[in-house]
């Protein structure tokens, strides 16, 4: 599965919430993280897309006016932050489910 991964200034939340309501965008994984929780700027939203080579392309045009996509040497550590704390959330709500 393709990803991208954009810093988006928290003033321009609004129009981050437009672009993610796009027809195309809306059906993709998103995830969206103030960046200061993980180690990034405050002021800032680390915004996540999962979704098909199409709906990327559509991702990298829709974005780019709202926010700056982040180059592979800094997106790849925060994507992998991003499916760790995916992992740890669903072990934790296994462990819940599983305890008796």
């Amino acid at each position: 599965m393709a990803w991208t991964l954009f810093s988006v200034p928290s003033a321009k939340r609004a129009e981050l919430d437009t672009v993610l309501k796009d027809d195309i965008l809306s059906r993709q994984s998103q995830k969206i993280r103030d960046a200061k929780a993980v180690g990034g700027p405050a002021e800032t939203t680390y915004v996540l897309l999962e979704g098909g080579p199409e709906a990327m392309h559509r991702a990298d045009e829709l974005l780019a006016p709202v926010g700056t996509k982040l180059p592979p040497a800094e997106a790849t550590p925060l994507y992998q932050r991003f499916k760790d704390e995916e992992e740890s959330a669903s072990a934790g709500m296994g462990l819940f489910f599983t305890e008796g």
